[in-house]
């Protein structure tokens, strides 16, 4: 068999390889429905040592987008910290560390700095010397 670029399943791929493991088909079965070797299935069914991952799905104390959009518009309209959790519903503490989280995107008062040194708070003081840096010297 020629080889071949390393391939890239989608999720509705590896969902149809884990439905086909765990009903009993061997690992050439399922190569061949792709048209690939089996090292390529093996690779995907090993990933977490044999067992279907379970799906991922954010925790309910997590801020959905929809929530976070509402904070960034409620910042530019001035709002307070306390108002603006009120209306989610949430803790005041929930909406402050969103903010802090996400405080180099200008929101309110930080639109007033100066362009340099709200960049100039994000970089690093030094950078270290690395095999690539030498290389450029």
């Amino acid at each position: 068999m020629a080889r071949r670029p390393r391939t890239r399943y989608t999720e509705s791929q590896k969902a149809l390889m884990w439905d086909r493991w765990q009903r009993g088909e061997s690992l050439h079965q399922i190569a061949q429905l792709f048209d690939r070797h089996l090292s390529s299935v093996r690779r995907v069914l090993a990933e977490t040592g044999g067992m279907r991952p379970t799906e991922r799905h954010r925790a309910e104390r997590c801020l959905s987008m929809a929530e976070r959009e509402e904070i960034s518009r409620a910042l530019v309209a001035h709002e307070s910290i306390r108002s603006i959790a009120t209306r989610l519903q949430r803790a005041p503490s929930t909406v402050s560390r969103e903010i802090q989280r996400n405080k180099y995107v200008r929101f309110g008062s930080e639109a007033d700095l100066p362009t340099r040194r709200i960049y100039a708070i994000r970089q690093p003081r030094y950078l270290r010397p690395t095999l690539a840096h030498s290389y450029l010297i």
